[in-house]
């Protein structure tokens, strides 16, 4: 036989063995290997809660940045710390004597952390505004010597972590978290420094518009305190489902230093951390390499690994409520338009998370009962092309590995 024909048929078979592994890759090697992927930095872990088995993976060690993702993690902790029917509180006291329709002395407003107070977002609570006017009047006050006062000291760390970049704080996303919130801190798309002051602000106005005049006297905060008012807020596993869908980063702060207070800590970024770095080592979650800074995932010093945050959603799939605060994919929240139309619109629920060059998803598969089948987690990082294509080709990697098991 000529070496020239050897040559055709050994390109032949050795183009026919290339095209046969490219075709056995599995999903998760094929998104790996993807033009605008980084295979070293990106990792997949896919497992069948019903055998333990992992399905599919890649990289599943590598400590990445997890972005918003946290929120799953902070969520998680949290809610078994405090169960479904917590509230914050925020009370309202006189300090001084009601006599003759003034307050003699001041109105001290007293912070619970409550991230949703004033809040134009669900789950919307009652108005604590309407509420001060009106337990007012109950006491027949018509003026107030002093000032309104706040006590924000529920929480001891400063509004935001060091760890945030500086360009985000001025963002409604990088809004401090307070003992006193209002409004989610912020004023159309831009951060407010002072949440306290503008709760005071509002309410002096809204008080004088009510025929309650607040005169601004010097008068010490040593006398005796009367409970007026205790304002509760809607439920924390309404807030927790709200924070997830919407991804929103104070409310996720705002759990974080409530678990710490939860655990007889004070109430801190840093302390939240630690507890929760902890509680998954007792529960066996594997460790290494991870570190947790902040309960938003807004610091880009978080680090996770896709074996991690499959270890905790593992262990937290038995819990319905937990599992319902992730947003549906092509229904809901920051998951709406992906899978959207696909055969996996409604059978993926996802937390997703995302920064300049991160992009990350966090989740379950579900099946026709809304019960999780499967975990799965997407972390991407410095990936060289754009977002949407990162996306696209992680929603390929999900029917690839999904199509057909819903029945559909």
């Amino acid at each position: 036989m000529k070496l020239k024909y050897r040559l055709r048929i050994f390109t032949a078979v050795l183009f026919l063995v290339c095209a046969v592994v490219v075709r056995a890759q599995s999903p998760a090697a094929e998104f790996a290997s993807s033009p605008g992927v980084r295979s070293d930095r990106c990792a997949v872990m896919i497992l069948d809660l019903a055998t333990g088995e992992v399905v599919d993976s890649h990289n599943e060690n590598a400590p990445l940045v997890p972005a918003s993702v946290t929120k799953a993690v902070t969520i998680a902790t949290t809610l078994e710390q405090s169960g479904v029917k917590y509230r914050y509180h925020t009370k309202v006291y006189a300090v001084g004597r009601i006599e003759s329709g003034m307050l003699e002395g001041n109105l001290l407003v007293e912070g619970g952390g409550d991230p949703t107070l004033g809040a134009d977002v669900e789950p919307k609570g009652s108005d604590i505004m309407p509420e001060i006017v009106s337990v007012l009047r109950k006491h027949g006050v018509d003026s107030i010597a002093g000032s309104i006062v706040t006590d924000c000291g529920i929480y001891t760390s400063p509004a935001t972590p060091k760890s945030w970049a500086p360009g985000d704080l001025k963002h409604y996303y990088g809004t401090g978290c307070h003992g006193l919130n209002y409004r989610r801190n912020a004023t159309g798309r831009q951060a407010v420094k002072d949440p306290p002051a503008m709760f005071v602000k509002t309410l002096t106005s809204i008080l004088e518009a009510s025929g309650i005049k607040v005169c601004g006297g010097d008068y010490p905060m040593d006398g005796k305190r009367v409970i007026l008012l205790d304002h509760q807020s809607p439920p924390i596993d309404d807030i927790m489902r709200s924070c997830m869908k919407r991804s929103d980063n104070l409310y996720a702060e705002a759990l974080l230093r409530t678990l710490a207070l939860l655990c007889g800590k004070p109430g801190d970024t840093g302390e939240g951390a630690a507890i929760e770095m902890d509680f998954w080592k007792k529960k066996g979650a594997d460790m290494e390499s991870v570190l947790l800074i902040d309960g938003s995932g807004l610091s880009r010093f978080n680090r996770m690994t896709a074996k991690f945050i499959t270890d905790v959603l593992v262990k937290m799939s038995y819990n319905a409520d937990y599992v319902s605060f992730f947003p549906l994919a092509g229904q809901e929240g920051t998951m709406r338009s992906f899978l959207k139309d696909t055969p996996l619109d409604g059978y993926i629920a996802m937390k997703t998370g995302s920064m300049g060059g991160v992009q990350c998803f966090a989740g379950y598969m579900l099946d026709e009962d809304y019960a999780p089948t499967h975990v799965v987690v997407i972390l991407i990082n410095d990936f060289p092309g754009t977002r949407s294509a990162v996306r696209d080709k992680a929603a390929k990697m999900l029917l690839d590995t999904f199509a057909g098991d819903n029945g559909q």
